[in-house]
């Protein structure tokens, strides 16, 4: 479709998404970045965050941990460690994630203890935030 860009979304288990979009945007380790058709060529690496793609007037939602992205003209190819559309996540689990990585970092005595609950913590509160977004987008539609 002329003025639209291939986003591809690929975890080690299957394709995810393969779809026509309007913009992407995605969280690099160097900070966040968007993508419109004819975008310069690039490859980067990707850090857990939310990634963002609007088709038409609508915003849709994942979550991304890990992974590369390459970006293309006319393509934008995430492959990811794990990646969750918004609207696959439970958030009661999501939430209840959030509380239990809480409790281990309260609890948390070594520093082992400390950075995997903190990695944890940010995961589930990354799940929320997407599940939630998604929610609101679609009330608003």
């Amino acid at each position: 479709m002329p003025g639209r860009i291939l986003l591809e979304i690929v975890t080690p288990d299957k394709l995810l998404l393969s779809q026509d979009v309007d913009m992407v945007i995605a969280p690099g380790t160097e900070g966040e970045f968007g993508v419109l058709i004819g975008h310069c060529q690039f490859l980067t690496s990707l850090r857990v965050g939310e990634l963002r793609y609007q088709i038409g007037d609508q915003w849709h939602y994942m979550s991304i941990m890990w992974g590369f992205a390459d970006v293309t003209p006319r393509r934008v190819t995430i492959l990811a460690e794990v990646a969750e559309k918004a609207e696959d996540i439970d958030i009661e689990r999501a939430q209840a994630k959030v509380l239990e990585a809480e409790a281990r970092l309260e609890a948390g005595s070594s520093r082992e203890e400390i950075e995997a609950a903190m990695l944890s913590l940010e995961k589930a509160r990354l799940r929320r935030k997407v599940a939630e977004r998604q929610l609101q987008a679609n009330r608003l539609r």
